[in-house]
């Protein structure tokens, strides 16, 4: 284990204890649809991590805002570096994207109104900059109305933390990914992390960034210390304390989910229970409680983001005590045996049904769609099968195994190549249901294909999304 890595130890060392701490894990896995890993950090040592394969330990994942944390993290570090102050100006730093004539909320917008989420903008400015036709979003964000004096009214905007990469590469002339790796990243003992990028190269900021389970736990870790990571200043202290500070109140009346209006600090999150967390869409969390003294990393591919603290808050908390408890080796073996045993389950249903040899490789077009897609062809062979879908982006094909997951790749449902793993059987005599997990996301795609009176009737659905999760029924000839 390098110097990096946090250091494990019994539950009990710690103050927890394991049949308790079982009891969580076994809820998390029972109420809790899609969870992809969990690690729990107290006193600074792990006392439990656990991955639902396919994910796993080593592989990377996608985490959404959870990102916007890390942003803000550069900026800290920045301005300890004496690089700029969270009072400049916005406009101080793009003096040729500005508008000929900027409205006065505008000029008036500073570095941490774009920190904690209160421009004055009055709707997300994301979408905005993607469909900017030049690919400059410093220019496209720039040029948006500011309906309100910033400082007035929080509004969760992505776009204003992407503005915030975009003012470290233009005080440093490097890339957010490549500013943090010397002053981050490495010194975390995080390794090949990812970060999306706009047209022109800068980081996206606000989501995009990809990491390993336990780098997320260090990153907690860290700020739980004060923004101190083996004896090493990463960041001041000042500034965790005013990252973590709620600088804008988010209880405006629209949310109801507790743990989203306790106030919004430089890209953090206020929790219940005087914590405070970044998190991402559809379950990324960074929790960090500095009155037990712990971190919890997780990610995820849910819906209701809120039953996830929910369930830490009631089952955790209580179980958190001050003083090393007595050993308990039983209660630790079952714990551990259950944290080895977490798994996402493939397919379950049949290897053979008697239509399979007339379905096998026939290709069935269909009717003009939506999702224009043209045709598709399922290709069994045994153990495992292929699925072949031609839509308006090309070929894709998916393979996977019956009964147990295949991992590969396929660009099914991205625009890009992606690592996947897939499974699938006979749910029905005539149907073929197959599940796709893009491991390193929090996408799982089902793919179910009844056949009948030479017709293939396909739907399509993925766990979470930003928009509809469902396709139209396909039907194919």
């Amino acid at each position: 284990m390098s110097t990096n890595c946090l250091p494990r130890s019994t539950p009990e060392a710690q103050g927890i204890s394991s049949t308790d701490l079982l009891k969580y894990i076994t809820a998390i896995d029972e109420k809790v649809e899609s969870f992809h890993s969990v690690m729990l950090v107290r006193h600074g040592c792990v006392v439990a991590e656990g991955w639902w394969p396919p994910y796993g330990r080593d592989i990377p994942h996608m985490l959404f805002s959870l990102s916007k944390s890390y942003t803000a993290t550069a900026i800290g570090i920045a301005v300890d570096e004496g690089r700029l102050s969270v009072d400049d100006l916005v406009l101080k730093f793009f003096p040729e994207d500005a508008p000929i004539e900027p409205s006065d909320n505008l000029k008036a917008m500073r570095v941490r109104h774009l920190l904690s989420m209160n421009t004055g903008h009055v709707e997300d400015t994301t979408g905005y900059l993607h469909r900017a036709a030049d690919g400059n979003w410093p220019r496209a964000f720039l040029a948006l109305p500011v309906e309100r004096a910033p400082g007035t009214h929080f509004l969760y905007n992505t776009g204003a933390t992407y503005m915030l990469s975009a003012i470290i590469t233009k005080l440093t002339g490097v890339s957010l990914l490549e500013y943090l790796t010397p002053r981050l990243f490495n010194p975390l003992g995080i390794e090949n992390p990812t970060w999306e990028t706009d047209p022109r190269g800068i980081n996206t900021g606000g989501f995009g960034l990809s990491v390993k389970t336990e780098d997320i736990a260090r990153f907690g870790q860290m700020c739980l210390q004060k923004g101190v990571w083996n004896g090493q200043r990463i960041v001041s202290e000042a500034w965790v304390a005013e990252a973590s500070f709620p600088h804008s109140d988010n209880n405006n009346g629209t949310q109801t989910n507790p743990d989203w209006i306790q106030g919004y600090g430089y890209q953090f999150w206020r929790c219940q229970h005087n914590g405070y967390r970044g998190d991402g869409a559809f379950g990324q969390y960074c929790v960090i409680m500095p009155d037990f003294d712990a971190v919890l990393a997780i990610t995820s591919g849910v819906g209701d983001m809120q039953q996830v603290l929910t369930i830490a808050w009631d089952m955790l908390l209580p179980i958190l005590h001050t003083g090393a408890l007595a050993e308990n080796p039983a209660a630790q073996a079952a714990l551990n045996q259950k944290l080895a045993g977490l798994a996402l389950p493939p397919v379950q249903g049949q290897a053979a049904s008697q239509i399979a040899t007339a379905v096998s490789d026939k290709v069935f077009n269909f009717a003009e769609n939506e999702p224009k897609v043209a045709c598709a062809a399922l290709a069994l062979n045994g153990a495992g099968f292929g699925l072949t879908v031609v839509d308006q982006r090309g070929t894709h094909t998916i393979t996977g195994n019956i009964g147990t997951w295949l991992k590969d790749a396929t660009t099914f449902g991205f625009t890009q190549s992606n690592a996947a793993a897939t499974s699938g059987a006979w749910t029905a005599a005539d149907t073929f249901t197959i599940k796709v997990c893009m491991y390193e996301t929090p996408f799982i795609t089902t793919i179910t294909c009844r056949f009948t009176d030479a017709q293939l009737f396909m739907d399509v659905k993925t766990n979470v999304g930003f928009g509809p999760t469902a396709m139209p029924t396909l039907i194919g000839k």
